[in-house]
């Protein structure tokens, strides 16, 4: 059976985990000084869930791209905050385990469009 990628319920619950994640961050109450100084310049790109809800991944972004390695070692310190928060504000029998990584997507993106621009031009 091959891979055919997370279901609606997988995408609809990891959109909101991304939204109440977002509005965690707005609200910066943080004891941590790292996340309350960061907290108004981090967005959260995109939230994968397990199969089994059980499990979360909350892809991280630093305006400025600045601090990373420290600012996500103290979301991940502070996940069980985040779980508590996300408890109350969505309907869910379990609130997922979070874990929060960097978001290399666009970073990615600007290798990959910065190789096709160093492509030699095709004679017409």
């Amino acid at each position: 059976m091959s891979n055919i990628g997370p279901s609606q319920r997988q995408l609809r619950v990891g959109e909101e985990l991304r939204h109440a994640l977002s509005q965690t961050l707005r609200r910066g109450h943080f004891h941590d000084e790292v996340l309350f100084n960061a907290a108004p310049n981090l967005s959260v790109t995109e939230v994968r869930i397990s199969p089994d809800l059980k499990n979360a991944t909350a892809y991280m972004m630093v305006l400025g791209g600045q601090g990373l390695d420290q600012i996500i070692p103290a979301l991940n310190d502070a996940a069980g905050y985040f779980q508590r928060e996300i408890a109350h504000q969505m309907k869910m029998r379990f609130t997922p385990k979070l874990r929060f990584v960097v978001d290399e997507s666009f970073e990615n993106a600007a290798k990959i469009e910065s190789l096709l621009r160093s492509l030699p031009k095709a004679s017409e």
